[in-house]
């Protein structure tokens, strides 16, 4: 088996999470934050690329206003924003959608890629889901993500249960997760991490259940 050519997505890691209106919750935001810098480095160290993500709305917008304070990425990001092989601007989800990602991943041959950053609930599930059909392999690390607390006319769900229950649904199908520790392991070996599939985890569920 060949070694994984990955990319790393840092999705969105702006001050919208932190001081804005949409603040995470689980895991802890100013852990995750520190996860995502350790996830950079061992990428820049492996000379694997990063590509930076930034949600950029109008400048009237409530959140992820362009320009604004709460759309600047934060400082533990930061840093890093003139060494990145790439940065993209995506007003979607899906980190795929009307932006060059899709074609730049090929042209640097990459065939894996690694998804940190927020929100768990929103754009790493609709990224995760989007590089599906397009066959990239995904992995996602699970202490270098968040979600946040949910409630409307459907339900409510803490951000716990938001995130722990995502995890559990993409390693069903659409990527490996895992933590940064061990991606970190996996990067430095070239080795490729295992997911799990829909009919183990449907067996394993009815166990459990």
């Amino acid at each position: 088996m060949t070694a994984p050519r990955r990319a790393l997505i840092v999705i969105d890691a702006q001050q919208e999470y932190f001081d804005g209106l949409l603040p995470i919750q689980y895991p802890d935001r100013n852990e995750s934050v520190v996860h995502i810098r350790a996830a950079i480095d061992a990428a820049e160290q492996a000379g694997t690329p990063v590509v930076l993500v930034q949600h950029e709305l109008p400048a009237e917008a409530p959140v992820f206003a362009s320009g604004s304070a709460t759309w600047r990425n934060h400082p533990e990001v930061a840093y890093h924003e003139e060494r990145v092989a790439k940065r993209i601007s995506k007003q979607f989800s899906s980190v795929f959608a009307d932006t060059d990602l899709e074609s730049w991943l090929r042209d640097q041959s990459v065939d894996t890629i690694t998804l940190v950053g927020y929100m768990t609930n929103n754009c790493v599930i609709a990224s995760a889901a989007a590089a599906e059909p397009l066959g990239f392999t995904v992995e996602v690390l699970s202490d270098a993500t968040g979600a946040i607390d949910l409630a409307n006319d459907a339900g409510s769900a803490p951000a716990r249960q938001v995130h722990d229950t995502l995890m559990t649904l993409l390693h069903s199908n659409w990527a490996a997760v895992t933590d940064t520790s061990t991606w970190t392991a996996a990067l430095q070996s070239g080795e490729a991490l295992s997911k799990g599939n829909l009919v183990t985890s449907a067996a394993q569920g009815r166990k459990v259940s």
